[in-house]
Parts: structure tokens; C-alpha cells; sequence
């Protein structure tokens, strides 16, 4: 085994369908208005998939737009990891269509369940086989389909979710990189947000399709009270490992799940709201694709520079949260 190595992210793409679900169609849909959904989620709209593009689809073109950021060929990427919730089927993993679809070697391809979390996991895992020279360069992408898990008669979630996918090519970098990682879950809290049926608990049927339980249930109030803390601790514990400070952070990339609950976070971090970067009006929650999205338009915006400390921080079902210190080193 070779020395350990800095790992860094070297190039980024995202994928948006061009479809966009405005609240002003919704409340022509179910009983809600946009008034109400802005000032309770800060979403203004959201970007809805076509029926004949699955998550495998999305998550190619964002990885072809990562690679050619990155200046490489699918050939270079060893190693891929797909985080979604909404895979295009149980298996083949989404990662081995994925492979298929840019043309890869056949190199390691799998996916990984964590929601909202998975693109800090997804990062989490790549990094430790980059730094342990396994790996030269990995794929890590964040995709998901949210709409075809939604329940567009239930107005406390359909207003929430769209989907897209960002992606992330890793491999070694001089200085900064990735610099620090904290993890966790808490199956405790599983009931939280779940999609209930489909898998061996509860086998499709047709009254499991009749009680609607294919779509995403939530316990909103319950997930906003544990989702400030997680998120709020998870930063802590990516930011204590290194001393650092709150002024020490140029921006914070959060998971875009609910404006209230990044308000709050940001307060109890002692961080200025303009040190929180948001895009959530624009695309809603897109699960682990929201911190893969943000991060991509967060750099092609200007926001980071080289050189800059930024904070991944994210939680999701499960439940599961994640946060990650990168020193942008591009």
C-alpha cells in the first residue's frame, strides 16, 4: 500500500431537466398556494424529469459534464459511486448503468443509500481509496428522480421535491483537498421520512399500490425539530477536527431542504446568513442531489476561490447526516 495522499475534487457538472413545476401550477393541483410554500420552504419552483428519463440518464450527463471539467475520459475514472434513493431499479446497481452509459473501463461501480446524505457519504467513501492510492480518480454522483416517488395529491410533500444530479470527479491534489469528515445515523429515527413499500418489508401488491405507500411518507414537524441540531453538530464535528471557526468558513453548502431549517442552522453555528449558500427556489429538494447542485453553481458563480475552506453539510432519511471540510484547491 502506497502513503497516504491529499485528495481533492477536480472537476464538477450538474444535470437540470429542463421541465420546470412552478408553485402556480400547484395550486392548481392540490390545495395550497405560492405564498405558503415559499414562506415555509423558500422553493419557488422546482425541475421535473421526463417520463422517459430515468436517474441512470441524469446521472450520465452530469458525470460527462464532471470529466470534461476535469479535463479527463471516462477511461481515467476508476472507480464509481452513484447516491440516490431512486435508483432505476433495485439491480443492476445504478453505478454499473452509469458505467455503461459513459463507456468506462470495467472498473468498481456500485450505489449507495444514505438520501440527502449521500453525496457527503459518496465523497466520504472515494476519498479514503484516493488517499490510499487504490484509486487514482473516482466518480462520485448525487442523482435523483424524486418525482416518480411523489405523491402529487399529498400537499405536504409534493411541493418540496424535484430532481437533477451533480456530479464530482476526485483524484490527488498538491494542496487542500479534502480535510476533514463527519458521519452518522440514526435508525432510531427511520420512521421520520421513508418510502414504505417496494422492498421485502412490504412486497408490491396491489393494495400497497391502492394505499399509496410507493410514495415518500414524511413526519414534516418531527424532521424539522432533529434537522437544525443534526445539521448544526454534524458541522461541529467536520469543524472541531481542525479548530476551525466559524469565520474560518467561506461558505457553507448545505443540503437545500427547507429555507427555516438553514436559517436556524446557520444561527446556531453563529454564521451570518450570507455565508449560506442557497439555490433552493430554484430546484426544491432533490435529496442527495441538492449539495451536488449547489456546490457546482456555488464555484461557477464565484463564490469559491482556491484556496477557500468551504462546509458540506447534509442530513437525510435514515436517519443519516454527513458534513465535510474541503480547502478548495482549484
Amino acid at each position: 500500500m502506497s502513503e497516504q495522499k491529499r485528495c481533492g475534487i477536480i472537476g464538477l457538472g450538474r444535470y437540470i431537466p429542463t421541465k420546470v413545476l412552478t408553485n402556480k401550477e400547484l395550486e392548481k393541483m392540490v390545495d395550497t398556494t405560492d405564498e405558503w410554500i415559499v414562506t415555509r420552504t423558500g422553493i419557488k419552483e422546482r425541475r421535473i424529469a421526463r417520463s422517459d428519463e430515468a436517474t441512470s440518464d441524469m446521472a450520465a450527463e452530469a458525470a460527462r459534464a464532471a470529466l470534461k471539467d476535469a479535463n479527463l475520459t471516462a477511461n481515467d475514472i476508476d472507480l464509481i459511486i452513484v447516491a440516490t434513493i431512486t435508483p432505476d431499479m433495485f439491480f443492476p446497481a445504478t453505478a454499473c448503468l452509469v458505467q455503461d452509459k459513459l463507456g468506462c473501463r470495467t472498473v468498481p461501480a456500485f450505489d449507495i443509500s444514505v438520501a440527502c446524505s449521500g453525496f457527503i457519504y459518496g465523497i466520504a467513501i472515494a476519498d479514503q481509496f484516493i488517499r490510499s492510492g487504490t484509486y487514482k480518480h473516482a466518480l462520485v454522483i448525487a442523482a435523483e428522480k424524486l418525482s416518480s416517488v411523489t405523491d402529487w395529491s399529498d400537499r405536504s410533500t409534493c411541493v418540496l421535491f424535484g430532481d437533477g444530479a451533480g456530479a464530482a470527479v476526485l483524484g490527488p491534489v498538491k494542496d487542500g483537498g479534502i480535510l476533514s469528515v463527519s458521519l452518522g445515523a440514526n435508525g432510531k429515527q427511520g420512521d421520520l421520512i421513508k418510502l414504505p413499500a417496494g422492498g421485502s418489508r412490504i412486497p408490491p401488491t396491489v393494495k400497497s399500490i391502492e394505499d399509496k405507500l410507493h410514495f415518500i411518507k414524511m413526519n414534516g414537524s418531527e424532521l424539522f425539530k432533529h434537522a437544525v441540531r443534526i445539521m448544526a453538530d454534524a458541522a461541529l464535528g467536520a469543524t472541531q477536527q481542525l479548530g476551525l471557526k466559524a469565520d474560518d468558513i467561506k461558505l457553507v453548502i448545505p443540503h437545500q431542504a427547507n429555507i427555516r431549517i438553514l436559517k436556524a442552522v446557520a444561527k446556531r453555528m453563529g454564521l451570518t446568513e450570507d455565508k449560506i449558500y442557497l439555490n433552493i427556489e430554484k430546484y426544491g429538494n432533490m435529496s442527495a442531489a441538492s449539495s451536488a447542485v449547489a456546490l457546482v453553481e456555488a464555484v461557477q458563480e464565484g463564490r469559491i476561490k482556491k484556496g477557500d475552506k468551504l462546509l458540506l453539510d447534509a442530513f437525510g432519511g435514515g436517519l443519516t447526516w454527513g458534513a465535510m471540510v474541503i480547502e478548495w484547491s482549484r
